[in-house]
C-alpha cells in the first residue's frame, strides 16, 4: 500500500480533516477488509411504495453498502432476448439532466463506485459509498437522480448494440459460449431460462430504445424491488433512505411469477461440430428452485461430488487418476423457478468418450452410495470456511441479505444455513440425491470435431 493511500485510509478512519486531506478514500479500497463475529439476522421493513427492505448495521468500517435487486432478469425478455440485459447495461448512460460523463465522474470524485448487472432471474443496482454524512449524501443523491429518470441515449444503444454483436460474433468461433446456451437450451426448451440472456444477432439489432424504456418502467418498480443496505448508519438513517429510493423508482407491483421448470425425464444429447483441438461437455437436469429444503445436502453433495476444488471425486478421478481433463467441476443453480446441477469439463479429442463415460459413471456411483463419512467431514470443514468468507465484508454481506429479501428466505438463513451444514448425515446427502437426480435422464451437450460416444476406460493394470 502506497504512503498516500495509507493516509486517506487513516484520515477516512478518523473521521477526516479541513486540510489536503479532506478527500474520500474509495469504497473500492476498503471493501475486502473483514468484518467478521456480527449477529448474521437483519432487520426487515417495507416502504410505503411496496418496496422490501433488509438491512444490517456494520460498523467496523466508514461505508455503506447499497443493492437493488428486482425481478427484472432475461426471464422477462419475453420475445426480445437481451432486452434486460441491454436494459441494465445503459442505466448509467445517463438520466435526466445528467450525461454519462457525469454520472461518472461523479462517483469518482466522491470515492463511490456505481454498477449494474444483469442475470436470468435479476436485474441488480448496486452503490458502494463511505457512510459519512459529508461523503454519503451527494453519492446518494448522484444515485438517485442516476436511477429516477434513466434516458437510454440512442447513441449509447447504438454503442451498445454494436458491442454486443462484436461480443455475439465471437462467441460464434470459441466453443465455451456454445456449449453453455445449448445446455440451457436443452435442458429447457421453452421455458425462459432456455433462451440466451444476452440476446441473438437478430433480437438485439430489434430492440430500440422504447423497449428500454418500457422494460425499466414494468419491472424496475417499487413493488418489484428488495433494497439490501449493509453499513456504518443507524437505522433510522436506513429507513429514510430506503424510502427515498423508494420514491424514485417507477411505481408497481411485483411481477408475475414465473413457470416451475420441470426435470427432464430422459437423457437428451446435443453435438455441435467445431473444428476445436478439444470437445467442451456440460450435462446436468433441473433440480431445486432457491429455497426448496433439500437444499443444505444437495449443496453438501455437490461440493463433494465436483464442487470442492482438488478435493471432489470428480477432480481426484477424473484429472488426478487418469489426466483426461485439467480442469472438471460441478455446480448447482438454484433459482427462482428452478435450478440445475450441472457438470463442465474440456478435453482432448481423442479421450472425450473415455473422459464422458468415467465422469456418468462416478455421478450414477455418487447417487447409488452416496459420500463416505471422511468425505463428509472434509467437505463441511471446507464449506464453513467458504461460509466465513462469504461474510466476512459488507459487500459480501448485502449480497446475501439480496439474495434472501429476492428469493423470500427467513430472515435468520445465513445463521440457519450454516447449522444446517453441521447437521448434515451421508445418509441426508444420498437420500436427497438419489430423491432429486437421475442419472439416466441427463442432459449432455458437446462441442467439436465429432460426437463423444461414453465409454469406460480400460482398467490401467489389466495385463500386469
Amino acid at each position: 500500500m502506497t504512503r498516500a493511500l495509507t493516509l486517506i485510509l487513516v484520515l477516512a478512519l478518523l473521521g477526516g480533516c479541513q486540510t489536503a486531506g479532506d478527500f474520500p478514500a474509495t469504497a473500492e479500497a476498503l471493501k475486502d477488509v473483514p468484518t467478521q463475529g456480527r449477529e448474521l439476522t437483519p432487520k426487515q421493513w417495507t416502504t410505503d411504495q411496496g418496496s422490501t427492505v433488509l438491512f444490517m448495521r456494520t460498523e467496523e468500517l466508514p461505508m455503506l453498502d447499497v443493492r437493488l435487486t428486482f425481478a427484472a432478469g432475461s426471464t422477462r425478455d419475453g420475445d426480445r432476448p437481451g432486452l434486460a440485459s441491454l436494459t441494465s447495461a445503459l442505466l448509467d448512460d445517463g438520466s435526466e439532466g445528467l450525461s454519462v460523463d457525469d454520472i461518472a465522474r461523479g462517483f469518482e470524485n466522491l470515492g463511490a463506485r456505481y454498477s449494474t448487472s444483469s442475470h436470468r432471474d435479476m436485474g441488480v443496482i448496486e452503490l458502494r459509498t463511505l457512510s459519512q454524512a459529508k461523503w454519503r449524501e451527494p453519492a446518494v443523491e448522484l444515485f438517485l437522480d442516476t436511477i429516477g429518470a434513466p434516458t437510454f441515449p440512442e447513441d449509447a444503444l447504438e454503442r451498445a448494440r454494436t458491442q454486443r454483436l462484436q461480443a455475439l460474433r465471437r462467441h460464434q468461433q470459441v466453443p465455451g459460449p456454445q456449449v453453455n446456451k445449448a445446455f440451457y437450451r436443452t435442458l429447457y426448451g421453452d421455458h425462459p431460462y432456455g433462451h440466451p440472456s444476452g440476446g441473438t444477432m437478430d433480437s438485439i439489432r430489434a430492440i430500440e430504445r422504447q423497449h428500454l424504456q418500457a422494460f425499466w418502467n414494468e419491472y424496475y418498480t417499487t413493488g418489484n424491488a428488495v433494497i439490501a443496505l449493509v453499513g456504518d448508519i443507524k437505522q433510522e438513517e436506513a429507513k429514510q433512505l430506503a424510502a427515498r429510493i423508494s420514491e424514485r423508482l417507477p411505481e408497481g407491483g411485483p411481477a408475475p411469477e414465473l413457470e416451475s421448470a420441470k426435470p427432464l425425464t430422459e437423457r437428451k444429447r446435443e453435438h455441435i461440430d467445431f473444428p476445436s483441438q478439444q470437445t467442451h461437455l456440460k450435462l446436468g437436469n433441473q433440480l431445486i428452485q432457491r429455497g426448496h429444503p433439500d437444499y443444505v445436502p444437495l449443496y453438501v453433495g455437490n461440493h463433494i461430488l465436483g464442487g470442492g476444488g482438488f478435493t471432489s471425486i470428480l477432480m481426484e478421478e477424473v484429472r488426478q487418476e487418469r489426466g483426461y481433463v485439467y480442469g472438471i467441476s460441478s455446480g448447482l443453480h438454484p433459482m427462482a423457478a428452478g435450478g440445475p446441477l450441472t457438470v463442465g469439463l474440456q478435453t482432448r479429442n481423442q479421450q472425450a468418450g473415455e473422459a464422458l463415460g468415467l465422469t456418468l459413471s462416478l455421478v450414477k456411483d455418487f447417487v447409488a452410495e452416496g459420500p463416505t463419512q471422511e468425505q463428509l467431514r472434509k467437505a463441511r470443514d471446507n464449506i464453513r470456511g467458504n461460509f466465513a468468507r462469504s461474510t466476512a465484508s459488507n459487500s459480501d454481506i448485502v449480497g446475501q441479505l439480496a439474495a434472501i429479501g429476492f428469493y423470500d428466505l427467513p430472515l435468520d438463513y445465513l445463521e440457519w444455513f450454516r447449522e444446517q451444514v453441521n447437521q448434515t448425515s451421508v445418509e441426508d446427502v444420498k437420500q436427497a440425491f438419489q430423491k432429486h437426480l437421475k442419472p439416466e435422464n441427463l442432459a449432455i451437450v458437446s462441442i467439436g470435431p465429432e460426437k463423444p460416444e461414453p465409454r469406460m476406460p480400460e482398467d490401467d493394470s489389466e495385463g500386469e
